[in-house]
């Protein structure tokens, strides 16, 4: 069997499906302030800014689709000899999308260490339930009395997932950063994780990330581009 894998991918694959990078480089998500629409704090002063901008944020989904560069890491779950992890900061399901239907020849995983758009977190219990309609302030949990909140990892909250996600960097022989600005942390410290573990360490983005030189490989366009290459030089 061959090494492993942990792919970490970020807005930039999804970006080309048409999905709206949530942070622009005004710092602003989506014409919101960060801490408005994306922090505990913000949830408790206005829970009905917040789930209208998660709600809008869903209701999207519909409109988009899985891209070239989707369905190749899926090919590649279908196609590798080995275990393979993919790891991503997205909240949206272009990635399960593209994987249904797909039987992995070995060992794979999908985690969204940020949280998934079409899934809420009962308030009251932390119970997790899927949900593809909108969340409102009166919406009952089906598990609580406190309602139901986006199951969406806001800053000053632990991603999920983290010790799995360690666990395989400290053993893969490849980890592969895909469309991700290398500046939000813990994701960002995940190449020096592998690097470590002896991984080779590759860089597929449209542009240098903050944290580039900290890559063996490094390679700049389209992920639509890049990504189906790359796994068509892993899986032949």
């Amino acid at each position: 069997m061959r090494p492993s894998i942990v792919i970490l991918t970020g807005a930039g694959i999804s970006a080309e499906s048409g999905v709206p990078t949530f942070r622009a480089s005004d710092g602003l998500w989506c014409g919101h302030r960060v801490e408005a629409v994306a922090t505990p704090e913000g949830f408790e002063a206005n829970p009905v800014l917040v789930h209208d901008f998660y709600n809008q944020r869903r209701a999207q989904l519909k409109d988009v689709a899985p891209n070239a560069a989707h369905h190749a890491l899926a090919r590649l779950s279908a196609s590798y000899d080995g275990d393979v992890l993919l790891v991503t900061q997205n909240v949206d399901d272009l990635h399960d999308r593209a994987h249904r239907g797909v039987t992995p020849k070995n060992g794979f995983g999908l985690i969204h260490m940020h949280g998934e758009l079409l899934r809420a977190r009962c308030v009251e219990t932390g119970k997790i339930c899927d949900w593809t309609g909108d969340i409102h302030i009166d919406t009952p949990s089906p598990f609580g009395s406190l309602g139901l909140r986006p199951d969406i990892v806001w800053f000053g909250e632990m991603p999920f997932q983290m010790e799995r996600i360690y666990d395989a960097l400290s053993g893969c022989g490849l980890f592969i950063s895909i469309g991700t600005s290398g500046n939000v942390y813990p994701a960002a410290g995940f190449v020096q994780e592998a690097t470590r573990a002896g991984a080779h360490t590759v860089e597929l983005n449209l542009e240098p990330s903050q944290g580039h030189s900290l890559f063996k490989e490094c390679l700049y366009g389209p992920a639509t581009a890049l990504v189906p290459a790359y796994v068509e030089g892993l899986v032949g």
